[in-house]
């Protein structure tokens, strides 16, 4: 008589995708609790509201939080394009300050040229006249001693005497106008040197201010950024005042309960299941099995409150079970200190029942190799494990072998 080896365990049933699992959504924000729009067992749909919650926080409470941000971010910004205005004058500023600069150079540069070509003007002219002079000076010296021998008249000595003093005068004269040269030539010299102190102090000046405008426009821009992103963290917050639901679904319990309760950040509020799922099987295996398991496995399974007559050995006359096939294996124990077994429909079988709901308990058969039934209880009574085998899958055929 044939005999079919088994492992037998226990599980439940699980949605097949993790976004299908049944979920918890909680609080994103500290809040009081204001206004309900569901109850337990309601169906939902993606985005419906669940529950509308209010601030209490004493940053968040100002009623007019963002018209005020707004304000105070649009003031900032008016200050930087101020200062970026104020900014770009100076530095138009001081483009004029320099092209200014330039001409009157060229102006105190063509002065200082003229008082240099004066100076030898007025210095050829001194020689000249001190030229004159000392002739002036010998032909008096000597109409005066041709007077003294009674050879000149005394008409003569005199028009010679006035001659030589009106070099002399002019001797002098000149003199002055070369000394005035002289200073004029100082005085544009020093004049270049005040132009070019000046024009250094003028535009120190102009670039400090520009600096200081630039400055204090990089920093109103950084204040406004800061607005900016503050203003867009209470926008995102007001819309944490209202939870929606993340998918559609049917709620199944209100984890918060009340009007007027305050919650945590990440408090749970309601739990969720979603609407579509696919169903599965997880089961846990003790380590001593573990080995006995592989993917696509054939796993005869009994779902709680639906009847089954249920002959382990025999799986052939069994009435009541639904096959499925192994999916997944866990490689770490789990807490209970057994393995995680994840089992799947079978797609050339019966279909699960619809009536089926996540969490429902389960017993699985995992078949393995057939023996005779002396084999069996001999194996029973020595309390050794099952034969280990391997399963190669080919299609729908399904090989055995030791």
């Amino acid at each position: 008589m044939p005999w079919t080896q088994n492992v037998r365990s226990k599980g439940e049933l699980i949605a097949l995708q993790p976004g299908q699992r049944p979920q918890t959504i909680q609080s994103a924000i500290a809040g009081r609790i204001e206004q309900w729009y569901v109850q337990e067992g309601q169906k939902v749909d993606k985005g419906d509201t669940i529950v509308r919650l209010s601030e209490i926080k004493d940053d968040y409470l100002d009623p007019d939080l963002l018209t005020n941000t707004q304000q105070q971010l649009d003031a900032k910004s008016a200050s930087a394009d101020t200062y970026k205005s104020k900014a770009q004058t100076l530095e138009n500023q001081l483009a004029a300050i320099k092209a200014n600069y330039r001409l009157k150079l060229m102006q105190a540069t063509n002065k200082l040229l003229q008082s240099r070509l004066k100076i030898r003007t007025d210095s050829i002219d001194l020689f000249a006249v001190t030229a004159e002079a000392d002739i002036a000076k010998i032909q008096f010296d000597r109409i005066q001693t041709l007077f003294e021998k009674g050879l000149r008249s005394q008409t003569d000595m005199e028009n010679r005497r006035i001659k030589y003093q009106e070099t002399q005068a002019k001797k002098i004269s000149q003199q002055n106008k070369l000394l005035t040269s002289r200073n004029e030539f100082l005085n544009a010299e020093i004049e270049l040197n005040a132009l070019e102190a000046d024009f250094r102090e003028k535009t120190a000046k102009a670039a400090s201010d520009r600096l200081s405008a630039v400055s204090a426009m990089y920093d109103a821009e950084a204040t406004a950024g800061k607005l900016r992103n503050q203003y867009g963290a209470y926008k995102v917050r007001t819309s944490f005042y209202y939870i929606i639901a993340p998918q559609s679904g049917f709620v199944t319990q209100a984890k918060q309960v009340g009007i007027g309760e305050t919650i945590k950040e990440g408090d749970e509020i309601v739990s969720i299941m979603p609407e579509v799922y696919d169903l599965a099987v997880q089961m846990y295996v003790k380590p001593i099995d573990l080995p006995l398991f592989e993917k696509g496995q054939k796993v005869m399974i009994q779902f709680d409150g639906w009847p089954a007559i249920i002959f382990s050995g025999w799986p052939g006359i069994s009435y009541g079970t639904y096959e499925g096939e192994v999916l997944a294996i866990d490689n770490f124990i789990s807490e209970n200190q057994l393995y995680r077994v994840l089992v799947k429909p079978r797609p050339s079988s019966h279909p699960w029942p619809e009536q089926l709901r996540v969490g429902a308990g389960i017993k699985a058969i995992t078949l393995l190799k057939d023996v005779s039934v002396w084999y069996e209880l001999w194996r029973q009574i020595n309390g050794f494990p099952p034969d280990y085998y391997k399963t190669t899958v080919t299609g729908n055929a399904k090989n055995e072998k030791k």
